[in-house]
């Protein structure tokens, strides 16, 4: 008798764990970053942002239309390559994710945008700036970080108006985030009464600068611009020690990285460097960054290099949607998405009818002693 009141409660427990199954409901969420080539410790840095979010709400757990819901984190690689962006774009609507967190670049987001647009797939970029991402009209495409109007802007009327530039030359990699950047860039100095005597450009992969370099010197710049990643601008920044050329050296959110001094090693200088990241927080708001910073290192043993944060915004601001919308799928979550006002690590986050973050902010930083530094956090919309 009492074998088999054990087997009929076991039978009883095994219906209710069926039943606790049945109830859960496992979400696809995709990322996509560049986690081979050049820079790949950008991509990654994403990537381990993204897994942490996808981490952080299984183990609270996550009720969305009575269920309980699994996350599970579907990674591409597009090693910054426009076509294989796509290619992973593709991937992912064919796994029937239900939004996707990326792209890192501008080059690769732009035209996979299309992709996830047709799809109905909401897609949130943690750091493509190209203002063009967002301007295509499509419903289904966001970002967390100020765009390069914003960005190269505020360096452009910086580099004139508080360094006191006198002659400015601009490099860029002819990337859609590299000559985007510079071009923002070139045209706030001339708006700020600034004098460009110098516009060259190389490419993302190049090694060799000293053609370019060469002329640049002859024009004798106080400020060298370049719109690219860091990946290319510490072996320019050698080179341009080498030629003599000092100096000041600056760039955006792709040069902005802890991994700059590994980089550039002798060739940097103690506040040679201005940069601006995308993003930035004051005050009390302080403390959640600096948290993050210290939860990623005791996970993953590495600094944070960039865009980390952003990304697990981005997923977090995308499962804020899901939830106010009390649904897991795009075409009834989507309209919460451009609605949605969430306080994330990076900053308080809610979308413009474009698809930008409202009131984005931006951090300049310098390099001293061979850590980044900050100088100050400016709103993005000031002098836009």
């Amino acid at each position: 008798m009492a074998l088999n009141k054990i087997i009929l409660a076991s039978a009883i427990a095994g219906l209710f764990t069926t039943s606790a199954s049945a109830q859960e409901l496992v979400v696809k969420i995709g990322h996509v970053a560049p986690t081979t080539g050049s820079i790949a410790h950008l991509g990654k840095d994403n990537e381990n942002g993204f897994k942490m979010a996808i981490d952080d709400l299984n183990t609270k757990g996550v009720t969305i239309g009575g269920k309980k819901v699994k996350f599970e984190g579907v990674m591409e690689d597009d090693a910054a390559d426009p076509k294989q962006g796509t290619a992973a774009a593709q991937k992912l609507v064919d796994a029937k994710v239900a939004g996707v967190i990326g792209h890192l670049n501008s080059g690769t987001s732009i035209p996979a945008s299309k992709i996830y647009s047709d799809a109905g797939i909401p897609q949130i970029s943690p750091s493509a700036t190209n203002p063009k991402f967002t301007r295509q009209s499509f419903k289904t495409t966001f970002r967390v970080v100020a765009d390069d109007t914003a960005l190269g802007g505020t360096l452009g009327r910086y580099a004139v108006n508080t360094m006191k530039a006198k002659s400015i030359a601009v490099i860029d990699d002819r990337t859609a985030y590299g000559q985007g950047v510079a071009d923002e860039f070139e045209k706030a100095v001339k708006g700020a009464g600034g004098k460009i005597v110098g516009r060259e450009f190389t490419n993302d992969k190049a090694t060799d600068f000293q053609a370019i370099l060469t002329k640049i010197k002859a024009a004798k710049p106080d400020v060298v611009f370049f719109g690219g990643m860091d990946a290319v601008a510490g072996p320019m920044m050698k080179q341009m020690k080498t030629l003599g050329i000092n100096a000041k050296f600056m760039g955006g959110d792709g040069i902005c990285t802890e991994g700059l001094v590994k980089l550039a090693g002798d060739g940097m200088s103690d506040g040679q460097v201005v940069c601006a990241e995308a993003g930035g927080v004051e005050g009390s708001k302080k403390k959640a960054m600096e948290d993050f910073k210290t939860r990623y290192k005791t996970k993953y043993n590495l600094d944070v290099q960039v865009y980390a944060p952003y990304v697990y915004d981005a997923t977090m601001v995308m499962v804020e949607a899901m939830k106010k919308a009390n649904s897991t799928e795009p075409a009834k979550y989507l309209p919460a998405l451009s609605s949605v006002s969430y306080d994330g690590v990076t900053g308080k986050i809610a979308f413009d009818n474009k698809g930008d973050i409202k009131n984005g902010a931006l951090t300049l930083f310098t390099y001293k002693e061979g850590k980044r530094s900050e100088i100050s956090v400016v709103q993005a919309a000031a002098g836009k």
